[in-house]
This record gives C-alpha cells, structure tokens and sequence, in this order.
C-alpha cells in the first residue's frame, strides 16, 4: 500500500496533536486529515467517526507512550517515595517544555479532551476514565509500598491515590488557564505533604 500504509497511523498522531492544541470541538475532520497528509477518503477507511478515531489514538498514546513511561516511573525496584517525587517533578518540566515547544501550556490531553467531552461523547469519555484509572492504580501500589515501609502514615492508599490524581490534574489545568507552568513547581512537595510522608524521610 506504499504511504497509505502509516495512515491510519499518522491520522492518530495528527488527532491528538490538534485536539492537544486546540480543543476537541474545534477540530474537524477535514483539519485531522489536513495535518496527517490523508485523503478524506482514507479517513473512513480506518475509522467511522471522529470519536472513533479520538478513542483509537487515546489508547494508543496509553500503550505505546504513557504506560511505558509509567512503568518506569513507578518501577517496584525504586524507593517508593523516590517514585513519587521524580514523576510529580517531572509534570512541571514537561509543561516547561511544552510552553518552549509551543509557546503556549497546553496542560494534559486527557484532562482537557475529558472536561470537554464529559457530557456529550460518551466513547472518548468512557476511554478518558479508563486511562485516568489506570494512571490512579500506579498511584495507588506506590502509597501502598511507602505505607508498608513508613515512610507515609498508615491510611487507605485507595483514597490517597484518588486524592493525589486530584490534584495533579487540577494543577495541570491551571497550568493551561493560567499559561504558566510554574503553577505547578511546588507540586511534588504538596502532594507529599496531603499524603503524609514522614518529615524525616529522605527523598
């Protein structure tokens, strides 16, 4: 098939990449094909509909790139708090960079695609809860792990883990509002002190 190949590839990429940018609503599919270099007809080949396409790329995204790095981040072969605090920094450097990238914050994807659809594309949303409880679950092993060595305050890792996705995405959706990802520099010390690590524990 030569270059149409790749396509139902490159519409993916092209998908997330504009959505990202702009807003779930704004972009048509016409804009989606304009940037990944496909005919409109090859569009419909792959996929039936915007939204099948936006739940395709989603999980893609998740498997070939998020869980990935998750994995690593949250490798059982860390000190637990070690785990948490090199990924909460790493949130504030990734809305540095993409502000260099872009010029502008454009916070989380699934935490922007997912307010905008929440009442109204019930696929995609269903895909945004299911990748955000996933991310929740890694959370949730890591405060289980620190608990058993100490090194946070006996409580339900289950209820800290739901707290401490909270405000991660709340900090990352003032980062977009606000254009400015220094809103989040301080997150990794507030989320461990909502946790309750122990003052005493080296990080």
């Amino acid at each position: 098939m030569g270059r149409t190949s790749d396509a139902n590839e490159r519409l993916m990429d092209a998908a997330l990449d504009l959505i990202w940018e702009e807003s779930y609503g704004a972009v048509t599919i016409d804009d989606i094909c304009k940037r990944a270099d496909v005919k409109k007809g090859s569009f419909y080949y792959f996929f039936s509909s915007k939204s099948d396409l936006a739940v395709a790329a989603l999980e893609r995204m998740w498997v070939q790139t998020w869980k990935p790095r998750m994995d690593q981040s949250f490798s059982p072969s860390l000190d637990p708090l070690s785990r948490l605090t090199a990924y909460l920094e790493s949130i504030h450097q990734k809305q540095v960079e993409v502000k260099q990238q872009h010029g502008r914050v454009l916070g989380c994807p699934i935490v922007s695609v997912g307010s905008e659809t929440s009442t109204g594309e019930t696929g995609i949303n269903a895909k945004i809860r299911e990748i955000l409880n996933r991310k929740r679950r890694y959370y949730e092993s890591t405060i289980r792990d620190a608990v058993a060595e100490g090194q946070i305050e006996p409580c339900d890792p289950a209820e800290k883990a739901g707290a401490l996705a909270g405000l991660i995405e709340g900090i990352v959706c003032q980062c977009r509002i606000m254009n400015d990802p220094e809103v989040a520099h301080s997150l990794a010390e507030t989320a461990l002190r909502m946790l309750g690590a122990k003052q005493s524990t080296k990080i």
